[in-house]
């Protein structure tokens, strides 16, 4: 058993040499859990930030000038005003992403109980900002309005008065879901990168073959390099939740910094057992760049992370029940956002463990068959 363990240690500081000799894999870590993360939790926002908007304002009045003040940034940048005949040319050539059209006597029909129209223009190219943003814009038009009425002789009181409480993003912010989806979907794909490629490096530079000479069995190969490849991944996680996630972006971590980094091992359980299988299967780096790119996108479309479990039709919910990174997803959501403990988590840390274990198993026999075959 100690000859065992001590096999194990050193062949993983053999993969720790190999790694840190490798410059190019080094800088894509590093880059991978640092320069990728804070651009995708700041690069891509849900929300509209800085859109371009035009008035046409065929009225005139004070209500009109009033709506045309009630937007600046950073929602949108500061409007212009056009006449109507440029409307079409400036949306053609690309200027405005939203004109809004205010008619003549606006202002005086709306006092007279009419209801007059305003007609928005919108640049539909940028789709998610074209969406988002007209409700952003009828929101603002119909409460610049109804406060307007409100100084004056109308009082536009709604029905009811709907007081919305966000919880655990009080000010919506994309960053913070973001960069914690990044994290999770680095972790899978590195680890998987890492272990598969460490494997096919052995064999594509013949170093496989001396290891079989040596008094080694597949067990000790494969858990040396879950091992050194696992502690890569957790110092860069680790790194990267402090300096990127928390100093960087300033979010919040409202759970046990310790217990997501258990569910994090057990994870890198299953992930080094999946690059140990692609990387058994693939004969060649590039069938193996080939298969991470089909299996990565499909774990992190389906994980919960990208989309919600819940919004994917009902026969693939229980397809995903049995990928590890649902689970992943789902706990780390539980610990990061919600401060939840190991009463919360403890099934999704069940199931990555089993899922997890039983996949590690399979691949370690057919890693077993392939080096039997080499031999």
């Amino acid at each position: 058993m100690a000859t065992m363990l001590l096999n194990i240690l050193w062949l993983g500081l053999k993969e720790l040499r190999s790694f840190g000799s490798d410059v190019v894999m080094l800088l894509f870590v590093v880059y991978s859990f640092t320069g990728a993360i804070y651009s995708q939790a700041t690069g891509t926002s849900s929300e509209v930030n800085n859109a371009s908007i035009a008035f046409v304002d065929e009225d005139g009045s004070a209500l009109a000038k009033e709506l045309v003040n009630a937007f600046y940034p950073p929602r949108f940048q500061y409007p212009e005003l056009i006449d109507a005949s440029e409307v079409e040319n400036a949306m053609d050539q690309g200027h405005f992403m939203f004109v809004v059209v205010i008619p003549p006597r606006f202002e005086m029909d709306l006092r007279a109980g009419r209801h007059p129209d305003i007609q928005l223009n919108i640049d539909a190219t940028a789709m998610t900002q074209a969406s988002i943003g007209s409700g952003y814009i009828k929101n603002i038009v119909n409460d610049r309005i109804s406060s307007f009425f409100r100084r004056t002789d109308q009082n536009s009181q709604p029905p009811i008065n709907l007081v919305i409480r966000r919880l655990f993003n009080p000010n919506g912010v994309s960053a913070w879901f973001a960069s914690v989806v990044a994290i999770i979907n680095q972790i899978t794909l590195l680890t998987v990168v890492l272990t598969g490629a460490a494997v096919i490096r052995e064999r594509e530079h013949g170093t496989l073959e001396h290891l079989l000479v040596m008094p080694l069995n597949a067990f000790e190969i494969a858990m040396a390099k879950v091992w050194s490849n696992s502690l890569v991944i957790l110092v860069a996680t680790a790194a990267s939740l402090y300096l990127i996630v928390t100093k960087a972006l300033e979010v919040p971590f409202a759970g046990s910094v310790t217990l997501w980094f258990a569910g994090v091992i057990l994870y890198l359980f299953f992930a080094t057992a999946l690059g140990l299988y692609l990387g058994t299967i693939s004969r060649t780096m590039a069938q193996f760049a080939l298969l991470i790119i089909f299996v990565n996108l499909v774990l992190q479309l389906l994980s919960g992370g990208s989309t919600p479990v819940e919004s994917q039709p009902a026969w693939l919910q229980y397809v995903t029940f049995l990928l590890p990174s649902r689970h992943f997803v789902n706990f780390s959501q539980k610990i990061i956002y919600r401060g939840g403990g190991i009463e919360a988590v403890w099934p999704q840390f069940a199931m990555v463990a089993g899922i997890g274990f039983g996949f590690f198993v399979y691949s370690l026999s057919l890693f077993r068959k392939s080096i039997a075959v080499t031999k």
